[in-house]
């Protein structure tokens, strides 16, 4: 992305990373670390199923010594939970994405309200950047993962606030197997992520979003270190 308008130079060596704790902000969170940034994590618990991937962003920022902090915002509950992934109720589709179980995973709205809640963080810390993983493989899931919605987010990140910031979305362009093709490469141990909706004690295998992290280990000819069940789907990998 392009750098916001009239940025403050004097804030460029910090950023506020969105950590969810899965693949691709695990990779965002290092890559900014590469580059010298100053990071804060940041968090939120909005009442997915899957919160277990915020105890791995935990021990992952301990680990490191960044500052993580974890919002909550599940009081927002009522007006999100129409999702497989924050309503128990909502069977949570298995199998690869498609254009019949793919809405029952979307969050309404969700990454305007977590960008929204960075803007502020990071204009409260004096930041003037945020890192955001959404990449490639998700534009045609999910709307607000698309360049135009990004660039649009950018845009506001720029006006909205007397400090302005710059929304950095590094992977835009890239797929999941590009996005972990370049942490390998800075030598990420990915079984500190958690990718899995299904939320249990070891990864189902088969929800959409496990079998998209097991094919960009596949196009990569390595093996997801991550603990699966033992799935047929798992196994054929």
């Amino acid at each position: 992305m392009s750098s916001s308008p009239n940025v403050d130079p004097n804030s460029a060596s910090t950023t506020v990373v969105i950590y969810s704790g899965g693949m691709d902000s695990f990779t965002v969170l290092h890559r900014a670390r590469q580059e010298g940034l100053t990071v804060h994590a940041l968090s939120f618990d909005y009442g997915q199923r899957h919160a277990r991937e915020l105890d791995t962003a935990r021990h992952v920022c301990a680990s490191l010594g960044i500052p993580h902090q974890v919002v909550d915002i599940r009081a927002i509950h009522g007006l999100i939970d129409n999702s497989a992934l924050t309503n128990a109720e909502v069977a949570m589709p298995h199998g690869d994405y498609a254009a019949d179980n793919l809405r029952s995973t979307v969050v309404p709205n969700r990454n305007m309200i977590l960008l929204s809640l960075a803007i502020a963080k990071a204009v409260n810390i004096g930041a003037g950047r945020i890192d955001y993983g959404a990449h490639g493989g998700d534009h045609i899931l999910y709307p607000d993962c698309r360049p135009e919605f990004v660039e649009a987010m950018n845009h506001v990140a720029g006006i909205a606030n007397f400090e302005p910031v710059q929304l950095h979305a590094p992977y835009l362009s890239s797929t999941k197997a590009d996005i972990l093709r370049e942490g390998l490469a800075m030598g990420l141990d990915y079984r500190h992520t958690w990718t899995c909706y299904e939320g249990r004690e070891l990864a189902c295998g088969v929800c959409g979003s496990c079998r998209e992290r097991l094919a960009a280990f596949s196009s990569n000819g390595v093996t997801d270190p991550l603990a699966y069940e033992p799935t047929p789907a798992v196994r054929k990998r």
